[in-house]
């Protein structure tokens, strides 16, 4: 009995089709058929019915199933143990990011990662917190840099990169530019600048003014830390940034204390909870880690 042999019968089973099967597995269809049959004169029974339009698993067939998969589960855990220990780590890593001082770092880190693991191929993608959270739970991204507020994006193993306090910033001719602290309610007078919902950032300071019982006009949304920056520099509003862009930016914003709220926010490495990384996207979350963390 060969792996192959399991694998053909697998594509088989699940495609209900010879054809579909060596499309699938990349071999001739005579190839399949002539490996199953082998298959099949070693366990001494039919596993597929091949009389009608489509390919039927006949009851020993269907019995056998559970087990080849199971097999070639074992078989691909098997392999990616190897690869851990031996680093001969290959094949393919989706790697997503939001836009934040973090991601500008990416460059860096796969170029690092692709000078030590040559024959890994990497796939970029970067979307909101919400669609990259979305995107790892489903498996269509391996290993994501999300925004994370209070409360951890549920579905997912998140290890913190960053966690900073969130702060107001108006431009200096704003009218909030030369006062002190001011109470919580003051916010709902003026336009609120902020990251679009579905970013961490902004289900923070939802959560804020929804204790402090306020609702805050938005009136400006920007994908992207930097655009908030310069629509507050310009007085459109008050903006709500993490600290680092404020203070980066004495000369265009000015810090606003608000009374009562606090936020923070921060960046996590996130990968879909509960299960193993394939040997390449456990190499670059290690990888990242070690750089970013």
């Amino acid at each position: 009995m060969e792996l192959r042999q399991l694998e053909y019968f697998l594509a088989v089973a699940e495609e209900a089709s010879f054809t579909k099967a060596a499309a699938r597995v990349f071999v001739t269809q005579p190839c399949v058929s002539a490996q199953i049959r082998r298959l099949e004169r070693e366990l001494g029974q039919d596993l597929l019915d091949r009389s009608g339009r489509r390919v039927e698993l006949t009851e020993v067939g269907a019995a056998v199933l559970p087990h080849v998969r199971a097999a070639l589960s074992s078989m691909k855990e098997i392999r990616g143990a190897v690869d851990d220990v031996t680093g001969l780590v290959r094949g393919q890593v989706t790697v997503g990011s939001v836009a934040s001082s973090l991601s500008r770092q990416l460059p860096r880190v796969v170029a690092g990662f692709s000078e030590r693991y040559p024959s890994v191929e990497i796939s970029l993608t970067e979307g909101s917190t919400e669609q990259l959270t979305e995107a790892v739970r489903s498996g269509r991204v391996d290993v994501a840099i999300v925004g994370v507020g209070s409360d951890p994006p549920a579905g997912l193993d998140v290890v913190m990169l960053t966690d900073e306090p969130l702060i107001c910033a108006v431009g200096h001719e704003h009218p909030l530019a030369g006062a002190g602290t001011v109470p919580a309610e003051e916010l709902e007078k003026h336009s609120l600048i902020c990251l679009p919902e579905g970013s961490a950032l902004r289900a923070a300071a939802d959560a804020a003014w929804k204790a402090a019982g306020i609702a805050p006009r938005v009136a400006f949304e920007a994908g992207a830390p930097g655009v908030l920056v310069e629509l507050a520099a310009r007085g459109l509003g008050v903006a709500v940034l993490p600290e680092q862009y404020v203070r980066a930016r004495p000369q265009a914003l000015h810090p606003v204390e608000i009374a009562g709220p606090k936020l923070r926010a921060g960046l996590g490495l996130a990968q879909r909870a509960g299960s193993r990384l394939n040997p390449a996207a456990g190499a670059f979350h290690s990888h990242a880690r070690a750089l970013l963390g």
